[in-house]
């Protein structure tokens, strides 16, 4: 059952300290240290659960070797049952890298790769490259949104972006990256700037939690 929330305020869930969902009248951001796993309510929330352990590189990547322990995949504490829990319960939209593994996992059908919202389990999925709204790189990205039923979700940029950086091209060793590089078929960008949210995609996120919240 979707519990909607009669005050103002939206829940930001698993977001980076200090970072752009701070400082906002109306977000109650919450960070590692406050571990969105306990949030119960009452807010509409977005999700940013995290993903290292459901994508391509679950594993840990080219130097998974090193790490001196076999990583799980979909091990991550939690995260994400608990944020998808929060979203179906009070609303919102919680979002993930394209092909998440996620989605298969906790039965989310995956959603076309050329954009539009498809209903799945409580409400609707989607395939949007964050390039379309500030990212320097193309980042598609998956949305899970759960809305009162007279509410549909907001039509998006569908699409491919015209963001001409590629964050993750399948490498395979430092050594290959580091041709690639040289040779200008990979632009570097550091793991903040990969992982940062555009202003212009907050707002959007934002405005499809309110919008769970405008259907009471």
């Amino acid at each position: 059952m979707l519990v909607l929330a009669g005050v103002g305020v939206i829940a930001a869930l698993y977001v980076a300290k200090g970072g752009c969902y701070f400082g906002l009248d109306d977000v109650d951001p919450w960070d590692e240290a406050r571990d969105a796993r306990t949030y119960a309510g009452p807010h509409c929330v977005v999700a940013h659960p995290p993903c290292q352990r459901w994508g391509r590189y679950w594993y840990g990547g080219p130097m998974a070797h090193k790490l001196g322990r076999r990583l799980l995949k979909g091990d991550d504490g939690g995260c994400f049952a608990a944020a998808l829990a929060s979203v179906e319960m009070f609303g919102g939209v919680l979002e993930h890298p394209e092909a998440s593994s996620a989605w298969a996992t906790f039965g989310l059908a995956a959603p076309p790769k050329r954009g539009g919202w498809i209903m799945t389990r409580k409400g609707w999925t989607c395939c949007v490259e964050q390039g379309h709204y500030g990212h320097r790189a193309r980042k598609a990205t998956w949305l899970y949104a759960v809305l009162p039923t007279q509410v549909e979700p907001p039509s998006l940029v569908w699409g491919p972006s015209v963001a001409g950086i590629q964050p993750d091209a399948g490498y395979h060793s430092k050594e290959e990256r580091a041709r690639a590089v040289k040779t200008g078929a990979c632009q570097r960008m550091s793991k903040r700037e990969r992982a940062a949210t555009p202003l212009p995609f907050r707002d959007l996120l934002l405005d499809i939690a309110r919008s769970a919240r405008a259907g009471e």
